[in-house]
């Protein structure tokens, strides 16, 4: 923890576990945008992806285990964590009934014949 003018702020390599089973390895920080509290993790880059970022709410994180530097650049190389894709629609959807793909064939025409 390095100390402030104010308060401690946590600055530690970690590996941080959150709630749908997802974990990340990096230097942990914490930052605030918007007045809201975030828990940020800079995973390094590693021989399957480069570096990038990742901000967390307290409610999506499990745990947070504070490990060497050399620790959590090995379990960032070993989880293989991206960085979020970016989200576009390349063609437009057709509407659906509420179904799920695996229902879909047996939708068929529902006009009155």
């Amino acid at each position: 923890m390095t100390q402030g003018t104010d308060k401690p702020t946590f600055e530690e390599w970690a590996v941080v576990e959150i709630f749908g089973h997802d974990r990340y390895a990096g230097r942990v920080t914490e930052q605030t945008i918007g007045g809201c509290h975030f828990v940020r993790v800079d995973v390094p880059q590693t021989e399957n992806a480069g570096a990038f970022t990742k901000l967390f709410g307290q409610g999506a994180i499990f745990s947070i285990t504070p490990v060497t530097e050399a620790a959590a650049k090995a379990a960032a190389e070993r989880f293989r964590s991206t960085p979020c894709l970016v989200y576009g629609v390349t063609q437009p959807r057709q509407p659906r009934l509420g179904f799920s793909d695996e229902h879909e064939d047996f939708v068929g025409d529902l006009s009155d014949e």
